[in-house]
């Protein structure tokens, strides 16, 4: 996610199996203010996979309406949250020398790279990648590595990954009521 302000608007779409759901929140100094919520049935979704577009397209609108009444501000963005049985995981770990001995961001984005280098079929994609833990030479257990001293920094990470097609209905549903994308988030990370 990118880096917000405050007082900036974010939205959330999430399609679940009965009912589409919209969040629309205010970004202020002391965290996220939900100020408007909407909801619609419908019974365009099997297992978290859409099955008729035009039924969830026309709940997503009527949350959408419902939650920028509530709001009193219009959205033309969200983030869309994702979840059902396309889901898939997995771990791998990737290894990178440090540069200059102490560990600096670059490190972490190549070493995290180095780990995300699988082979992922061409019919799913990449939604998150969750750094588990950091190894530096043979000290196991690290969170934050930034700063720290070694010759190697090694990382665990956990990759998500979702069906193509299914996130592209997902997202032809929204875009069909006017919402841009801004980003995926597996719903159950966003609920944790």
């Amino acid at each position: 996610m990118s880096r917000r302000t405050s007082g900036q608007i974010v939205a959330a779409i999430d399609i679940g199996t009965t009912k589409s759901a919209c969040l629309i929140g205010q970004i202020t100094d002391s965290g996220l203010k939900v100020i408007g919520v909407g909801q619609a049935p419908h019974k365009g979704v099997r297992q978290g996979l859409i099955v008729n577009i035009e039924g969830v397209s026309q709940a997503i609108t009527k949350a959408k309406d419902e939650a920028e009444l509530m709001a009193g501000e219009e959205i033309h963005s969200v983030w869309l949250g994702v979840s059902g049985s396309h889901i898939r995981s997995f771990s791998s770990d990737g290894m990178v020398a440090i540069k200059n001995k102490e560990v600096a961001e670059n490190d972490v984005e190549r070493v995290i790279e180095a780990a995300c280098a699988v082979a992922i079929p061409s019919d799913r994609q990449v939604m998150h990648v969750v750094p588990n833990e950091y190894k530096i030479d043979d000290q196991k257990g690290i969170r934050d590595p930034i700063g720290m001293s070694g010759v190697r920094l090694e990382a665990s990470v956990h990759i998500i990954t979702a069906s193509r097609s299914a996130v592209q209905n997902m997202m032809k549903c929204c875009e069909s009521v006017g919402l841009k994308v801004e980003g995926l988030v597996l719903q159950q990370l966003a609920s944790a």
